[in-house]
């Protein structure tokens, strides 16, 4: 059953009730599967939703994306959202219904309004994940739902907005042969809708949904984005000890490597591909004479292999983009950070400071290092 069946099922029921009223990690790795089991148990402490300090500086913004029941739950659960309301956004008449949205062409999209913490988010990685659960190219149709009332939208209060908007926007485009359908305009009225829509999936956890929900918890880290390059490109811009340990697995020599003893803030990428591996946040002196970490920066961002050679058991790390060897993750490590160590070559990785982030693309990481 689409939305317009729940809400004519809701209606019904609502006038019924108006007329009764009116009467009266698991530490042991020797299978590498343990790994992502124990990142998954843990994911809580690893995703974006950890280690961020809040500012107070408010902003907000306006998203037409389908049915708001579900956008509005979706964009609830990101960190630093503070508040989001369903409503009906750049229509023709004041103060509309649901029942005249639906049936007398307002004009009105079901919009959310989203209020945020700049010091937490930022409209780019907001728009990132909004992104993320509709089809941009769509016309007037997201999920079950069809009509002028469920296109997509960006609706903004403040002009300097552009600038975030139409990066992501150019972003998403470029990934697309068709026109985005994803309409950019100044907010020309909003008006909230009624109160058994607000808040609606978390009053009917089982109601109508068009949208995933789990993806408010994944991160942004998208793979497409760090393709990886040919071999002939890779002998030509990695230097010697580079190529033999991310390409052939080598192992470059404890204590003289670059990273072992570095804790500046940033984050860790590969240097085959520059995908976001790990973060300062999780490194830490392990006395191996390697980079250590407790942690990669998101679970899905490495890959894991048993590994035989030089009679070991051992669980190899490499990245998921470049399919980089990384080095090797053990049981040993601090059982307040998780008890994991991964240790890793200095030569599969590339260090971007934290205050190079934004410089360098990588500026919706931030909250990934504090």
């Amino acid at each position: 059953m689409n939305k317009m069946g729940i809400i004519l099922l809701v209606l019904t029921a609502m006038l019924v009730v108006t007329s009764c009223q009116s009467n009266t990690i698991n530490s042991n790795i020797d299978n590498p599967s343990n790994i992502n089991q124990a990142n998954t148990a843990n994911k809580e402490e690893m995703g974006v939703n950890s280690y961020i300090d809040t500012s107070g500086v408010t902003k907000e913004i306006y998203l037409a994306g389908g049915c708001f029941w579900g956008l509005e739950a979706y964009m609830s659960k990101l960190e630093g959202v503070l508040d989001v309301t369903s409503g009906y956004a750049n229509g023709n008449t004041e103060n509309p219904t649901y029942e005249e949205v639906s049936f007398l062409h307002t004009g009105h999209a079901e919009t959310v309004h989203v209020i945020y913490d700049a010091g937490v988010t930022d409209l780019t990685t907001l728009l990132k994940y909004y992104f993320k659960v509709i089809d941009p190219t769509s016309i007037n149709k997201q999920g079950n739902d069809v009509g002028t009332q469920y296109r997509t939208g960006i609706y903004y209060t403040s002009e300097s907005d552009l600038v975030a908007i139409n990066s992501v926007y150019d972003q998403v485009a470029a990934k697309y042969s068709k026109p985005l359908a994803v309409e950019v305009l100044p907010l020309s009225q909003f008006f909230l809708a009624e109160d058994y829509h607000q808040d609606y999936l978390a009053k009917n956890p089982n109601g109508y949904c068009h949208i995933d929900l789990s993806l408010a918890d994944d991160s942004l880290i998208d793979p497409s984005d760090y393709p990886k390059p040919d071999d002939a490109t890779l002998k030509a811009t990695l230097t010697d000890i580079q190529y033999k340990v991310t390409q052939l697995g080598d192992t470059e020599r404890a204590y003289t490597n670059t990273y072992w003893d570095s804790y500046e803030e940033g984050i860790y990428v590969d240097v085959v591909t520059g995908e976001p591996l790990f973060s300062s946040r999780d490194k830490y002196d392990s006395g191996c004479g390697w980079p250590s970490f407790s942690k990669p920066i998101v679970p899905e961002v490495v890959t894991y292999a048993k590994d035989t050679s030089y009679n070991m058991v051992r669980v190899e790390v490499r990245s998921r983009s470049g399919d980089t060897h990384l080095g090797h993750v053990f049981s040993d490590g601090p059982s307040e950070l998780g008890g994991l160590r991964y240790c890793i070559n200095s030569a599969s990785i590339k260090f971007i400071p934290y205050d190079a982030l934004d410089a360098n693309g990588y500026g919706d990481l931030k909250s990934y290092v504090k």
